[in-house]
């Protein structure tokens, strides 16, 4: 899509890191997603969030509730800003397309991160959350609601937004031992977000 792509959101982060991170809602629609996700999870579980931004209010959330907590984004600027407001906790600079940490967490959460990736990147992307979780982890990812590419703004700049169908999710997931366990289409509590939540299986499940 015409100044779109995955490439040039990276460069509208970076950029304009500041100006998003004061214009990012603080009124907390993702908090029913977020309690039933750290619910199903044990006490200081060990979680990442993964395009964290300046940490608002994601991060700050998991940071409160007590989980052993990695916040990873690619805007270094970005994480500047997030580690300004937490210093002691564990920022890292890393891509969700060449994600490889050598470690695994019991909980993800990739909100409005993960549809950033061109279709394809995601097929390619899932696979590697899915190394990321330990058995009986969760993943809580924002997609759209149907199977398309289209352009959204961040700044006055051009984003891309992608999704695939929730049928294929369902498929990758499984393929990758993962069980699709929730698929909210525009959430109408949630600022009409698209939620999906998957568990990864025990070997014996």
């Amino acid at each position: 899509m015409e100044g779109a792509s995955p490439d040039k959101t990276k460069e509208t982060y970076q950029s304009h890191a500041e100006a998003y991170d004061r214009q990012r809602s603080r009124t907390f629609f993702e908090a029913r997603w977020l309690g039933r996700f750290g619910d199903a999870l044990p006490r200081g579980s060990k979680v990442l969030d993964l395009g964290c931004g300046g940490g608002q209010p994601i991060s700050a959330w998991l940071i409160a509730e007590g989980f052993r907590f990695t916040g990873v984004d690619y805007s270094e600027v970005m994480l500047d800003i997030a580690r300004r407001r937490w210093p002691s906790e564990d920022w890292r600079l890393s891509d969700i397309r060449l994600l490889d940490l050598d470690e695994t967490f019991q909980g993800i959460v990739a909100w409005d991160s993960f549809f950033h990736l061109t279709q394809q990147e995601q097929r390619d992307a899932l696979p590697r959350l899915a190394a990321h979780l330990e058995p009986g982890g969760l993943l809580l990812v924002t997609v759209g609601p149907m199977a398309g590419e289209s352009v959204g703004q961040v700044a006055g700049e051009p984003v891309l937004q992608a999704s695939l169908s929730p049928t294929e999710y369902a498929a990758l997931l499984e393929e990758h031992g993962l069980m699709l366990i929730a698929f909210v289409s525009e959430d109408p509590q949630c600022e009409n977000h698209t939620v999906l939540m998957a568990k990864k299986l025990h070997v014996s499940d």
